[in-house]
């Protein structure tokens, strides 16, 4: 933290009127000794003077503004020696400060010198303050908020405390700072276990024990952090190294404290399982607000609004609350469940979640795609969203433990979709709808909902249209709502028209209800019921509204932009925002968010029914076309801004349309992840058609989707179903293609034979049609995946040829790519000097190209090389450059990685205390790689833990890595085994 600008401290208070004359001379003075001793005025820096004149001022400003005589400021500075002429050296000292600070803030009176401040002008009193409020917090049963206070207290020290400042008092006064400052430090540590942070806290704790191993309090608390974070065997590990070091260096016994920690964790004491029950809501996250709106004009129900009510207030209790609403479509399941909860709103004021499951759809919504979009709504970044479904669904349920947060689950499939997405702990609720009754979902209050009755519907249908409209055509308005089946969606759908109809009398449209062609039937079918209220709908839009409603109702996807619409329909954005508004107004098509807008399911398939009868097959493939060319062109525009200098965006296409222009990076990357599901949609959707090309192409440009983690499950779902169309059409450009996504979908998963295979075919059906990209993106992928198998020879070959190949294609992208690789497999053949010169190369052509996304890999692969150089200096330099574009481009699990790698550098430094520090930190977050990489990372801690003289800790390193690597099939297996042998030597 850059602190040139003053210390980070309260503004000054204005002076009273009744403060001594010249008092304004300090107010804007700030003074700092937890770290250098310095001064400011205004924000600018003071002249410190030199090493006398600091420790002058320091002793001055930690007397707190009493008087310190002559005397003991010589005492003070120079000790039991003070040089002949110290009192005149004193008052020089002082002359030269008051002309800095000005004459009223250094006085002089009864024989010596005080300083005249508030007290919040001194960093160190800031940090007490801070420190005793903590203590009452806490003590009041907010350990949160207590936390917070203490890191801001821990957070103005600025390194070593009354740094290069000489004499007797001014170290004293270090030792006891530093002291106070590590009291605080386990302070801090002891508020994130109480809050449940113990995971974050063991990378910390292990730096700390490793630098003041004689601290048990720190020990302490490291071994319940381990305990905590399910690592039972390393914690006691850590008691076992204490003892042993405590006997050795000071002949004692570790105190009964830790003795007692000990044998409660050997029995497994319950209490030690959990922190203690505060539970405050984490700041930094979101409050979302996900709820639709409330219809104005709800009716009715009011049994079942008591019902749901009663039961979301059980959320107050011992247990979370889930209530099931049941019943056919267009019942009003979501009326209702959207107005209970905005009702209850008041009772969960950490947020409310909504989601449509889209359960009545062919494809109905993945849990995992809902989980993300529901961590990032609470505020969680995407990089931390990881992505099986267990680890989303045990994350999601972390993120709301302790929170008061409402969860709308609208139009369920079944029981199994959403079980991984109720909350896991009291206090929060949930509703579902669904078309079934979900008896299989244990604990849910189950509610079935009918259609209206008779008064309700009437009412509904009179509030909507009008009371004097209704009363004066009272029979009619009767036979309207009974043609509606006393059904909701139909009755708001047929009023809705009829009040924007001024000229229509209430007979027409019951006139229109009863013609049996258009209505009795589906009436009779239960669900069809709201197909003839659609057709009415439907029947009054003009013709532009009609095409669009049919057109749009051709694509796959939860929902549709307002661009993407634009080009469904082919035309200008304004235009389209009319037709869509327009539509919206008919309830045919809901808006999602400003700019979004969706169908309810059962709209989706009337609108595809009624373009099969209205459009020809030639218009609908068109649309679709049309708004592939879309997503093809925005997506390969962020694909050349995320990666200048790749020549992909040269090999797609053509398409007809422009797509999205952007004005950076930022908006870019924005766009890819908001539309990463109806992109995706497309592609898929595309396999069953004649655009496989267009979408094999879409597949390649998107590809960022499959590294994010959160729409990694989508995007292979979409890649699978676009290769085998190719395949079964004899496509071989566009199976070649698909065949590099599904490559990369199964390298980052981790399945290298399958990767392999997908390769291999994809090469060679490139080089039978003479597609370049395929071939030297096929080999650079062989290359990454015999390295990772350990055929380093086979690996060379492979990307020597892809470097070859994007050379001679001038994609400058890939050939560094492959350049990079090369390096780590020139590594692995124990040719150092050339990897680094690979390396190096590698830097160069992304530093040219201003391709930052990939030059952190370039840094990462020569951080590798130069450690393995033994230039430890220069490979942490490289590797930390790496963990900052890592961190900036939201590549968590490459982030994880160079951790790794910055923990090697250190080890074979013999820092090992950094070492484990960095080890813990790429642990806590994960790496590329999987369980082999994690083996290798436990091998690292454990060395450097072994170095630390906590050999039992290191040995539990050791075990789990040998698990892991030898569950993995991986060679460094041996290596973990070697190290738990009794005659192994580090």
């Amino acid at each position: 933290m850059d602190r040139d600008s003053g210390p980070r401290v309260p503004e000054q208070r204005t002076p009273a009127p009744n403060e001594a004359s010249g008092a304004n001379d300090a107010v804007d003075l700030r003074f700092s000794v937890l770290g250098p001793v310095r001064a400011w005025r205004a924000g600018q820096p003071l002249p410190p003077g030199s090493p006398q004149q600091r420790a002058l001022l320091a002793a001055l400003l930690l007397r707190d503004g009493r008087t310190a005589t002559s005397h003991e400021l010589i005492d003070a500075i120079w000790g039991e020696e003070p040089p002949s002429q110290a009192l005149a050296a004193i008052r020089t000292y002082a002359h030269r400060l008051r002309k800095v600070l000005s004459a009223s803030t250094l006085v002089s009176e009864s024989g010596g010198y005080a300083l005249r401040i508030e007290r919040d002008a001194l960093d160190l009193f800031v940090a007490q303050e801070l420190a005793a409020a903590a203590e009452k917090v806490r003590a009041a049963g907010d350990p949160g908020q207590a936390r917070m206070m203490i890191n801001k207290s821990l957070g103005l020290w600025d390194g070593e405390p009354l740094a290069n400042v000489p004499g007797p008092y001014a170290e004293n006064q270090r030792t006891r700072l530093e002291e106070w400052r590590l009291q605080l430090m386990e302070t801090r540590l002891d508020l994130d276990l109480e809050v449940g942070a113990h995971a974050e806290a063991v990378s910390e704790l292990t730096a700390l024990t490793a630098a003041h191993p004689l601290r048990e309090r720190m020990r302490e608390l490291l071994m319940l952090a381990l305990y905590r974070s399910g690592r039972q065997a390393e914690a006691l590990a850590v008691y076992a190294d204490t003892r042993r070091l405590l006997l050795e260096e000071l002949g004692v016994d570790p105190n009964p404290e830790l003795s007692q920690l000990q044998e409660r964790i050997l029995r497994a004491d319950a209490a030690l399982a959990a922190p203690v029950e505060h539970h405050p809501a984490p700041t930094p996250l979101a409050q979302p607000a996900q709820l639709p709106a409330t219809v104005p004009d709800f009716t009715g129900r009011t049994s079942f609004v008591r019902e749901l009510s009663e039961q979301l207030a059980t959320a107050e209790g011992s247990v979370m609350a889930v209530s099931a609403l049941a019943g056919i479509g267009g019942v009003g399941k979501t009326t209702l469940a959207v107005h209970v909860a905005h009702e209850a709103r008041p009772r969960f004021p950490d947020g409310q979640l909504y989601v449509d499951l889209q359960g009545t759809s062919t494809r109905a919504a993945e849990p995992e795609a809902v989980l993300g979009a529901f961590l990032r709504a609470l505020g969680l970044p995407e990089a931390a969203v990881p992505e099986t479904l267990d680890e989303r669904s045990a994350l999601y349920r972390s993120t709301l433990a302790g929170r008061r947060v409402l969860v709308l689950l609208d139009n369920a499939r079944d029981a199994a979709q959403i079980r991984p997405l109720l909350p896991g702990t009291a206090g929060c609720a949930a509703l579902v709808t669904s078309r079934v009754r979900m008896v299989d979902l244990a604990g849910a209050h189950l509610v079935d909902l009918d259609v209206m009755s008779p008064e309700e519907a009437l009412q509904l249908f009179s509030r909507i249209v009008g009371f004097e409209r209704v009363s004066a055509e009272r029979q009619s308005s009767l036979d309207v709502v009974a043609a509606c089946g006393f059904l909701p969606l139909a009755i708001r759908i047929a009023a809705s028209r009829l009040a924007a109809r001024r000229t229509w009398t209430v007979s027409v449209l019951a006139e229109k209800l009863a013609d049996e062609r258009r209505r009795l039937d589906e009436l009779q079918a239960g669900d069809l019921a709201v197909k003839a209220t659609f057709e009415l709908g439907y029947g009054q839009l003009e013709p532009g509204q009609a095409h669009a409603f049919r057109m749009l109702g051709l694509a796959d996807g939860p929902d549709m932009s307002l661009a993407a619409a634009a080009a469904v329909l082919g035309l200008p954005v304004q235009e389209t925002e009319d037709l869509l508004e327009a539509l919206v107004d008919t309830s045919l098509l809901e808006s999602a968010a400003p700019g979004r807008y969706r169908y309810h399911d059962l709209v989706r398939l009337y609108a595809r029914s009624c373009a099969e009868r209205d459009e020809t097959s030639e218009e609908g493939e068109a649309a679709l076309a049309r708004l592939l060319d879309f997503y093809l062109a925005t997506a390969a525009r962020v694909y050349g801004i995320e990666r200048p200098g790749d020549r992909l965006v040269d090999h797609v296409g053509p398409v007809n349309l422009e797509g999205v222009v952007f004005a950076d990076r930022r908006r870019a990357q924005d766009w890819l992840y908001a539309e990463a599901n109806c992109l995706l949609a497309s592609a898929r959707q595309a396999a069953g058609g004649r655009r496989l090309k267009l979408a094999a192409d879409l597949l390649w440009a998107a590809q960022g989707l499959a590294e994010s983690g959160a729409n990694s499950k989508l995007y292979e779902l979409a890649a699978l179903a676009v290769r085998d169309a190719a395949r079964e059409a004899g496509e071989l450009r566009t199976e070649a293609r698909a065949r590099v996504s599904t490559t990369n979908v199964h390298l980052i998963a981790g399945r290298y034979e399958d990767a392999d295979d997908e390769a291999r075919i994809a090469a060679e059906l490139a080089r039978a049609v003479g597609d370049a990209a395929p071939q030297y993106w096929s080999d650079n992928d062989r290359g990454i995946i015999a390295f990772n198998q350990g055929r380093y020879e086979a690996a060379e070959g492979f990307l020597c040829s892809a470097s070859e190949g994007a050379r001679l294609d001038g994609s400058f992208s890939s050939e560094a790519s492959a350049l990079c690789n090369l390096s780590r497999t020139q590594l692995a053949l124990d040719r150092v000097p050339e990897a680094i010169d690979l390396a190096r190369q590698g830097v160069a052509i992304y530093e040219r190209i201003n391709h930052t996304l990939r030059l952190a890999n370039a840094r990462y692969a020569l951080g590798v090389a130069l450690t393995q150089a033994g230039r430890h200096a220069d490979a942490l330099e490289q590797l930390s450059e790496a963990l900052d574009l890592f961190e900036a481009n939201r590549q968590r699990l490459w982030e994880g990685t160079a951790h790794f790698r910055i923990a090697q550098v250190h080890l074979s430094a013999r820092r090992a205390a950094r070492a484990a520090q960095h080890c813990e930190q790429a642990l806590a977050i994960g790496c590329i790689g999987g369980d082999r990489i994690r083996g290798i990372v436990l091998i690292t801690l454990g060395r450097a833990l072994s170095a630390l003289g906590q050999a039992d800790r290191a040995r539990v390193c050791w075990v789990e890595a040998t698990s892991l690597l030898e569950a993995a099939g991986a060679p460094e297996a041996e290596e973990a085994r070697a190290l738990l042998s009794p005659l192994s030597t580090l």
